[in-house]
């Protein structure tokens, strides 16, 4: 190679590495969502907000253990989470109307959910990475089991927390665009919508225990039922940068005049699910996360075997009341365990427990009253 076709080599190695740095960083500032000094004006009173950051009641650290010992698993384990075989999709097949009670599992948290007539999706994440770059960060391990644009009318969206995996930028701004329900999230989030032009009016903020009827925000059905929000304590973090804690995280309570549905988003186990049972349930269905889960953040996240007991706290009644469906797995490698790991441990415990547990594909229903049998599907996918 002469040296002129050298240089033409490097200079176009060098042109397209620099187009790639440009579109791995577009859009990464408004992705990010609000500053902190828009954040605050809102978070200031809340319950546990203070020193400019939200806390959990119990004693709860981020990460723990030696962080040479987190870097060797990051080099070497980080790829256990991926499956070897394709995970199977459903195409959902939602009714008309909707029902008193079922769930449809789009992957990893996000949830559409029905009760007693209404429908309420829970942390929408249709971006193919949970990231601020388009081209940097978690891909999805299966694509989204349908188009957001298929959804029917939705009469509320739910968020749990600020974090990339339960909050996407363009999710919301394409539901604000195409849906007219409002967004019922923890305090501080609202910050990040507004960046986003939703409306001020579609926003409702909450504090841990403080709940909101849809007739209140002019959203019921007109035929004299109703559905109350509740905003439950979680034992989690936020931050979608360097800084953390700057907006609130939470758990959510879905109760109609027949039914109730707690929703858990992202949370380590916390006493506050049985103080949520007393309160707010017994819960007829009950969308624990079962994944993510690391010796290195036991406080933060829960395992198999805590989510069975989360679910008993919250069901109240003996073990068997309510179903519980699993949820935060098979759709992003976020931890260090088996893709199937979770769902296994899930199996073993709820049925050590007497617990009633249904594992939907991506895309698949579940109505707890018609359940079918128990689909193994995960077996079939090799690790």
């Amino acid at each position: 190679m002469t040296a002129n076709a050298r240089k033409l080599v490097g200079m176009s190695a060098g042109v397209f590495g620099l187009s790639w740095l440009v579109r791995a960083a577009w859009g990464i500032p408004s992705a990010m969502g609000a500053s902190m000094s828009a954040i605050a004006p809102t978070a200031r009173g809340a319950t546990t907000y203070r020193n400019r950051q939200f806390h959990n009641t119990e004693p709860s650290s981020q990460i723990t253990g030696s962080p040479v010992e987190l870097l060797y698993q990051l080099a070497t384990q980080r790829d256990r989470g991926r499956p070897a075989g394709t995970i199977p999709l459903v195409t959902p097949a939602l009714p008309e109307q909707a029902g008193d009670l079922a769930v449809t599992w789009y992957g990893h948290a996000t949830c559409l959910i029905e009760v007693d007539g209404y429908r309420v999706l829970a942390d929408p994440v249709w971006s193919e990475r949970v990231s601020p770059s388009p081209l940097v960060g978690p891909a999805r391990l299966h694509p989204v089991p349908s188009p957001l644009s298929e959804l029917p009318p939705l009469d509320a969206v739910l968020i749990s927390h600020d974090h990339y995996d339960h909050l996407d930028r363009d999710t919301v701004i394409e539901l604000a665009d195409s849906q007219d329900c409002v967004f019922i999230v923890p305090i501080g989030i609202g910050a990040h919508l507004r960046h986003w032009a939703v409306p001020e009016h579609r926003i409702a903020e909450l504090d841990w225990a403080a709940s909101v009827s849809l007739s209140e925000l002019q959203r019921d059905h007109g035929d004299g039922t109703d559905l109350v929000i509740t905003c439950a304590e979680a034992r989690h973090f936020s931050g979608r940068g360097l800084v953390r804690n700057t907006t609130l995280w939470a758990s959510w309570s879905i109760a109609g005049p027949t039914r109730r549905v707690y929703f858990g988003g992202d949370t380590g186990y916390t006493k506050a699910f049985a103080e949520a049972g007393a309160r707010l349930g017994p819960f007829d269905l009950t969308l624990l996360p079962i994944g993510a889960y690391d010796r290195h953040w036991p406080d933060v996240h829960m395992n198999p075997e805590e989510a069975v007991r989360a679910h008993a706290d919250l069901c109240v009644c003996d073990a068997g009341y309510g179903l519980l469906v699993p949820i935060h797995w098979a759709t992003f490698n976020l931890a260090f365990h088996g893709w199937s790991e979770p769902v296994h441990r899930l199996v073993e415990a709820a049925e050590a427990a007497g617990t009633r547990i249904a594992v939907p594909k991506p895309g698949e229903r579940i109505d707890p009253i018609g359940l079918p049998p128990r689909d193994s599907w995960w077996e079939d996918i090799r690790q």
